[in-house]
Formats: C-alpha cells, structure tokens, sequence
C-alpha cells in the first residue's frame, strides 16, 4: 500500500489499527465514547463502567485482544486453513473413514499442545494407554518426561474390557512393560465406560489436576466407540454436556474422533449442528488411478474465517502431518525421467 492510499483510506473513515481505541481493561475496541478514569496522574480509558469497576476492584488487565482465546494448533495443515486459530471454546469432531490415520493426527495435536506448553488430557476408548503412548513413539515423539510431569494425563475407558490385568502385564515385552510403568500415575482408569456420570468425572478431575483452564486441550480418541457402549441420546448428551463443561465452561477446547458410516442411524451421524469445528479426514481414488489418497480439510469451524480446501496428506516421523501435490510430483519425475511412487507412511513427500 502506498502512503497515498493509505491516507485515502484515513479520509475514507478507516482507521488503522493503530488508531483503534481499545479498551484498558479488557482490551476490545470502544465503539463509543470512552469512560475515563484517573489515576496517579494518567487518564486511563474503558470502553464501559463494568470495566472501570473491574480495574479497581481488582489486581490485572488483559494484555491481548482476543489472543488469550484462540489458538494455533501446530499442525500445518489445519493452521494453513485456519489462519485467525481455532476458538478456545471450540468442540471440534474429526470425522474419518478407516485408514485415514485419526489416531496420528490425534497425536500430533497432543504433541504440538505439550511443546508449546499447555498441558493435555486424553480420552480414549479404542486403546490401552501403552498403545497411545506407542503412536506417539512411532513418530518419534517422546512423550514419557510429559507423562512424569503430569502434563499428559490419559483416562483409560479400554482396559475394562481386560479380566486380568496382572497376566496381561505378565505377557508383554520389556519395552512395554517400561510404557505401562511410566504410565501408570498419568492414568486414571473408568471401570465402566456406560456411566457417563463417571466419564463426565474423571474427565473433570483430570483437567483439574492439570490447572485445565484457558490452556490445554483435551483429545477423545472415538465417539463412535463411546456410542457403542451406551443409548444414543445418553451420548448426544455426554457431547453437549461436555461442550458446555469443558469448551465453554473452562474454555478448554476439544478433539473428538468419529468414524463415519453409512448408517444414518449410528451414532454420531448427525453432529454437525452441535459441534463448533468439523475436520474432515477422507480416501480419494479419483486423484491418482490405482491409489488411494489421504486427504484433509476443515469443513467448517464457528467464529473465525476458514479455507475448506481439500489437502493431500501423509505422516512421517518427526515431522508429523506433511501435505504434497501428488500430480505435480508424478508429472515433475515423468519429466526427468525418473520412474516415482506416492510417499508411503514414514516418507517425506519429496524425498528419494
């Protein structure tokens, strides 16, 4: 922009966002006239009296706009698509079909929220908690120090399909045997996953032991699991309650995967009016002939702008989720010569 069209846009009535007035409390811009409030020699300015009272009465001010309640997952591909982050409040279902990999993109959203900080919760009905911390080493993420500092905890809703723990203890490697002892005090296990009192619970002990309060995220690795176990309504309900409790209640937001099918009878077939964010996750045989092709995109995701572009992806260990053209890639090699396949799970796209 040049600075004739810049002071055009002044002349025009719009303001920078430097000239934007924002309030000294809670930081949103003052649509109308200020409310003012002098201290030690300052005039400081509110956007209503609500906030004045607010800096008196009380020790802090918010120190960002709107920032504090959004973030950006670390996952590249769904960032690119989400440019202004993902809501804080936000319930998010990750439909898939089998082969898609949930459970790994799962996982490198737990593994983004604990570098950058923010402690985790995982629920998961599908697998004990040695399996779950097996997919985050089979992408050469070590999650072992988070689970001894208590910053991932996981609430084990499988194992009570298991008689005898003990012999099943007794049947695993070393290695294993290693991850079930370190995952033991990061553990909180549901005796009966079709009480949803108790899944409510201990989903709310957990965030508590991990100050789940405007940080963190929480990851349920299968709806479609926890609507096999109870009567429909009582898991539509376990959505809303925990949309309410956790996203809006503790502005903690939440990653529940669904597996879809084709009966429109089956649990959860009709979420998309309940939920805040939908991430798709499907097989495409249309692209490449003979191939099927992974592909994401955000379907949709309340209160921020979205880019619902289907992307071509594959996970490689390290790098987590990696997005490519696999046209362009065919025809580059086609034009050198070179005879080239579709990356295979643990390839980088690109790569000999």
């Amino acid at each position: 922009m040049t600075a004739e069209d810049s002071t055009a846009g002044r002349a025009s009535g719009e303001e920078t966002d430097a000239e934007v007035r924002r309030c000294d409390y809670c930081r949103l811009p003052i649509p109308g006239e200020a409310v003012e409030h002098d201290h030690d020699g300052v005039t400081y300015t509110f956007c209503s009296a609500a906030c004045r009272d607010a800096v008196e009465n009380g020790d802090r001010v918010f120190t960002q706009f709107h920032g504090f309640r959004r973030l950006q997952t670390g996952v590249s591909v769904l960032d690119a698509s989400l440019p202004q982050g993902i809501p804080r409040n936000s319930f998010i279902m990750l439909t898939d079909l089998a082969g898609t990999r949930t459970e790994a993109l799962q996982a490198e959203l737990v593994w983004r929220a604990l570098q950058r900080g923010e402690p985790v919760v995982y629920m998961s009905f599908t697998e004990p908690p040695v399996s779950v911390v097996q997919e985050f080493v089979s992408l050469s993420w070590n999650v072992l120090p988070s689970l001894e500092a208590g910053d991932l905890r996981i609430i084990d809703c499988f194992s009570y399909r298991v008689d005898d723990r003990d012999r099943m203890y007794d049947r695993v490697n070393a290695w294993n045997a290693h991850l079930w002892e370190v995952t033991q005090d990061a553990t909180t296990t549901v005796r009966d996953p079709s009480d949803i009192g108790q899944l409510q619970n201990r989903l709310d002990s957990a965030l508590e032991r991990v100050d789940g309060q405007d940080q963190g995220i929480v990851v349920i690795d299968s709806l479609t699991e926890l609507g096999s176990l109870v009567q429909p309504v009582q898991a539509y309900n376990f959505v809303k309650d925990v949309r309410a409790d956790v996203c809006k209640g503790r502005f903690v937001p939440v990653f529940a995967g669904a597996t879809v099918t084709t009966d429109t009878e089956q649990f959860p077939h009709d979420m998309g009016y309940i939920v805040d964010g939908i991430i798709e996750m499907r097989l495409n045989e249309d692209i490449v002939e003979g191939a099927l092709v992974k592909q994401l995109r955000v379907r949709k995701m309340s209160g921020v702008l979205t880019f619902p572009e289907w992307e071509v992806y594959e996970f490689t260990p390290g790098d987590g989720i990696v997005t490519f053209d696999p046209v362009a890639q065919m025809e580059a090699a086609a034009e050198d010569g070179v005879q080239t396949e579709l990356p295979q799970e643990g390839d980088a796209p690109g790569e000999e």
